[in-house]
């Protein structure tokens, strides 16, 4: 069994002719039970959502993505958009210098915003990070100081260092696709260093796809590609990676095992949608 533990069922829609059904049976045929579609808006949340509601296999995070921070967004608003029993992360969140770097205040305003809410529910905080990585560093350091959360680095592309210093936090790291890419010796000689019981994969479709999938839009399907080639790194079986990596899923998102037994309850995404529209 796989999780794809980082994936954007919404905007993976949007690039294929393909039904969301069609593209979850596909992920499940290639052994991928489970998968956390990711918000980025607290928009598109309502959206997001609903896509969780209406497939078993899928769970919903909610935050901001850096590069659309906001000042007026609150700790509070997560927590309440959280309540949701398959909304089981917080983001993804963070701090991208790569892409905008002129507003960095808001970055570190929402990014600390969802540290907050991960310390009063416990739900993992789902990191970003680019060309940030001493203030992630900081931010990250500072707040665990404060009060311990649980959460992970996505789409690891990073530096030892700060790799080190995440997991002597006591976060988690997740492989994309990249680890694939021709180009991407730095991250695989990262990868052979992690510990097999702090990582978790993922495609961050429909971004990102692996090889020998290049040309094609990614989805949750391939991320099977992503758990060959650590599995390959690290010389154990894809078997082994593969439970390994969903054991840790499951134990970093330990709400997913709540959400498990979940039926759809409209009036719950309706509540929530008309929150949205009305605070935001």
């Amino acid at each position: 069994m796989l999780v794809d533990s980082h994936c954007h069922l919404d905007l993976l829609v949007n690039k294929t002719n393909d039904s969301l059904s069609d593209i979850i049976t596909r992920a499940n045929k290639n052994g991928v039970n489970y998968m956390q579609t990711i918000c980025t808006k607290l928009d598109d949340f309502p959206n997001i959502l609903k896509i969780a509601e209406e497939f078993e296999a899928v769970y919903a995070s909610v935050g901001v993505h850096p590069t659309d921070a906001i000042d007026t967004l609150s700790y509070l608003d997560l927590i309440k958009l959280s309540e949701h029993v398959k909304v089981i992360g917080l983001g993804e969140t963070g701090l991208d210098y790569y892409h905008d770097s002129t507003r960095k205040k808001q970055q570190k305003h929402s990014f600390l915003q969802h540290i907050i809410a991960s310390q009063s529910n416990a739900l993992p905080v789902i990191v970003h990070t680019r060309e940030a990585e001493e203030d992630t560093i900081d931010i990250i350091t500072t707040e665990m100081r404060n009060s311990p959360f649980p959460g992970l680095i996505h789409c690891f592309t990073a530096s030892k260092h700060l790799a080190q210093k995440m997991l002597d936090l006591g976060m988690y790291i997740s492989i994309s696709g990249i680890i694939t890419f021709k180009n991407a010796d730095h991250l695989r000689e990262i990868v052979k260093f992690l510990p097999l019981d702090r990582l978790l994969i993922e495609t961050d479709s429909p971004y990102l796809a692996p090889v020998p999938m290049r040309s094609s839009v990614n989805e949750p399907s391939f991320v099977e590609f992503v758990a060959t080639a650590i599995a390959d790194l690290k010389n154990i079986s894809k078997m082994e990676l593969a439970q390994q990596t969903t054991d840790n899923f499951f134990k970093l998102f330990n709400k997913a095992q709540e959400a498990r037994k979940f039926k759809s309850s409209p009036v719950l995404s309706d509540v929530l949608n008309n929150m949205i529209s009305k605070d935001f």
